[in-house]
């Protein structure tokens, strides 16, 4: 069966080439992937499969029915938004939406994706099970996760695979993550309130600006003495607003930031520790404050057996040279992690960078894949859900 979803995927190449850079030529904002799911919904109708559009507001849905008398139901999810970036690669097919651009790779996810449900199909019935291709929206502002499953796009599903380019590791190659693969991710708004003043008379005054410089040094310094350093936390805060002139005293600042975490445990406990900080420096100088703490996605957290078929699966079709375990989870967040609330899953990295040339991090505007791994994350996904149905894979 490997060699036959070798050959099929080998076969689609320049198609799913030729797909890839259509999409990569229209980028679209989260919630606004109108084009993208219109182009992918019909790419799955022309092979046969059942499709659901307008799911998750602009997400996609096809099922792929299979043969076999296994009622479980794998899921296999990418994502279609690309980012509020200007593109700066002078690529042929680059971006012609002005300030847009798949610059996190979305564009090959999708491409997988497609290719992905074009091999199963051509399976026909040698396929045992059924497969449920989820296109979702709106990743980057993570929010599209939770569009689809309200929706339904997790009913009746028994596993669930997905993948994310990674341009630190070569092209054509695989990364495989047990545990956690990235870190929940939450907000976090405080806003400092003091006493406005003349800048000149800055003890008849409590100042704001003061006050929230020694909350964000005291929240630094605390982590690495009150958080277990095996256990790791990430608070940026990333705006910083407060004053009106240059010779007055502040009586506002506000302060927004982004929490990240990897153990549940820890999460859990962090609002209460930061606003305990915010509190007591806050009385000591006699300001008052406000504190607003908004949960966002969890962890990734991938599962042992589904990991295990992804590499198993990844190992037997490009051999074990080309498959990377990985030791450290990343800080950054992604809300497929919504999905396993419903359903055990797991998430690979799909190596694109390019041999002997620059290889641009993420979100950079000059970032480009090698398109060879397209391939490889379609016959890597196509073949571990081919195997899903052996033994006891998806099982909680």
């Amino acid at each position: 069966m490997l060699t036959r979803i070798k050959h099929l995927a080998t076969k689609l190449a320049p198609r799913l080439i030729e797909i890839r850079r259509h999409i990569h030529a229209h980028p679209e904002l989260s919630g606004q992937e109108y084009q993208t799911s219109a182009y992918v919904a019909g790419v799955l109708s022309s092979y046969g499969l059942q499709v659901r559009e307008q799911v998750g507001k602009t997400g996609v849905i096809a099922h792929l029915n299979g043969a076999g008398s296994d009622d479980r139901l794998l899921a296999i999810r990418t994502d279609m938004d690309a980012l509020p970036i200007i593109e700066r690669t002078n690529l042929e097919y680059a971006s012609r939406e002005s300030g847009v651009m798949h610059a996190c790779g979305h564009d090959v996810h999708t491409t997988v994706g497609l290719g992905t449900a074009m091999v199963l199909a051509e399976l026909g019935e040698q396929l045992p099970g059924s497969v449920r291709f989820i296109f979702q929206p709106a990743e980057e502002i993570a929010q599209g996760a939770s569009w689809m499953v309200a929706d339904g796009a997790m009913e009746n599903v028994t596993g669930i695979l997905s993948l994310h380019v990674f341009p630190s590791i070569p092209g054509g190659s695989v990364g495989i993550r047990y545990g956690a693969l990235t870190a929940a991710a939450d907000e976090l708004e405080i806003i400092i309130i003091g006493e406005s003043g003349h800048g000149a008379r800055p003890h008849e005054a409590i100042d704001a600006i003061w006050i929230a410089a020694q909350v964000i040094t005291a929240l630094q310094q605390a982590i690495s003495r009150t958080q277990n350093p095996l256990r790791p936390v990430v608070l940026t805060i990333g705006t910083i607003a407060g004053g009106r002139a240059p010779n007055v005293i502040a009586d506002q600042v506000k302060l927004l930031g982004t929490v990240r975490s990897l153990h549940p445990e820890t999460r859990a406990a962090l609002p209460q520790w930061i606003e305990q900080i915010v509190a007591n420096i806050c009385k000591t100088y006699g300001a008052r404050y406000e504190f607003n703490y908004k949960r966002g996605v969890p962890s990734v957290q991938n599962n042992p057996a589904l990991t295990q078929l992804l590499e198993e699966a990844a190992r037997e079709a490009w051999g074990s040279d080309r498959v990377q375990i990985i030791t450290e989870p990343s800080l950054g967040a992604e809300d497929f992690s919504c999905y396993l609330d419903y359903a055990p899953g797991s998430m690979f990295r799909l190596g694109v960078g390019r041999a002997e040339q620059p290889n641009y991090p993420l979100h950079h505007p000059q970032f480009e894949v090698d398109e060879s791994a397209i391939v490889t994350g379609v016959v890597t996904l196509a073949y571990a859900a081919y195997k899903y149905w052996q033994e006891t894979y998806g099982h909680r």
